[in-house]
């Protein structure tokens, strides 16, 4: 099989990643080689819960990101790329602005993800490399924890049968509810209550698909992970395909809760730049997972990341 060297950019509300690689099987059986897998927090989506807007040093911050990735895409002489932005993009009142920006460096405008659109690339990235740890005609449920939204999707052999966005995620919650330092015990209750109201009533819904298999997405499942396996500088091996319980998760939350932030960034050196975030994003897993009733949950690296290097090979027929 030919394969493709293409691009996934995502441009997310809390960062920005781009992935390089090799795809081959694209349009049956995707087989992937990672060449370049690289995450740059950018905050993109500070305050926009509050004032509506996205700010200029937050684009600013993501227009030099983004510069730095065209240059290192050149350089590896990419054929094809597929540029996303997702909840940051949707929600702000000066989005085109941003769009218009990101375009010139770029060189094409980038795809504002509605939230179905996010939830078909979380699952196909996420869910092609699975094998034998979801048989055939299993559900898989995918929990993709954004900065402003959790994507919720379920499928089955490839296909997704339901899909509901979110609005908390790990920068939405942190700025709504986390005042202090350290987030009080009243702060971190309303925001646990509130997490709780936004997805109870789905939660039938979900159970009524009986999913066999819950897997997590995104930077703050992965940092977890980390933490949990006491890695000191970032392993996607490590990481891509552990597992994680329930009783694991809320131990780590409780105790990064309880820690300033300060310390919390020294204690979180395998991703610091999420430090003032990572009690937001976690609280929306734990409270999914005893909402839900999972008690563990397969930790994967592979994202919307794919799923967008998988629609660009696509593309050029691979």
């Amino acid at each position: 099989m030919r394969a493709i060297r293409v691009a996934g950019v995502d441009i997310g509300t809390n960062s920005v990643r781009l992935l390089v690689a090799e795809v081959s099987g694209a349009a049956a059986s995707p087989e992937i080689r990672t060449m370049h897998r690289i995450m740059k927090i950018t905050r993109l989506g500070q305050g926009v819960d509050e004032t509506g807007s996205l700010d200029a040093m937050a684009m600013q911050r993501t227009a030099e990101v983004l510069r730095d990735y065209r240059e290192l895409m050149r350089g590896e002489d990419v054929m094809a790329c597929e540029v996303a932005a997702t909840s940051a993009a949707r929600d702000a009142s000066n989005a085109g602005e941003f769009l218009g920006l990101v375009e010139r460096i770029m060189g094409t405008r980038p795809r504002v993800l509605s939230g179905r659109e996010e939830a078909q690339l979380s699952f196909l990235g996420s869910t092609y490399d699975l094998g034998e740890l979801c048989p055939r005609r299993d559900t898989v449920l995918v929990v993709d924890i954004g900065g402003g939204s959790t994507e919720i999707i379920l499928g089955r052999d490839g296909a997704i049968v339901e899909e509901l966005s979110l609005d908390v995620g790990c920068v939405r919650m942190s700025e709504r509810f986390l005042v202090g330092d350290p987030p009080r015990a009243q702060e971190v209750r309303e925001m646990e209550e509130y997490i709780g109201s936004v997805l109870c009533p789905h939660v039938m819904r979900i159970a009524g698909f009986s999913p066999r298999l819950m897997v997590g997405l995104a930077g703050t499942v992965t940092t977890i992970s980390g933490i949990r396996q006491g890695l000191e500088e970032y392993d996607g091996d490590a990481i891509h395909h552990s597992w994680l319980s329930r009783e694991e998760i809320t131990e780590i939350y409780r105790f990064l809760q309880a820690l300033p932030l300060a310390e919390r960034k020294e204690f979180m050196r395998l991703e610091p730049g999420r430090a003032d975030v990572i009690v937001g994003g976690t609280a929306v897993l734990v409270v999914f997972l005893r909402e839900l009733g999972w008690e563990r949950l397969l930790v994967s690296e592979k994202d919307i990341l794919d799923g967008l290097a998988i629609t660009a090979a696509r593309g050029c027929g691979a």
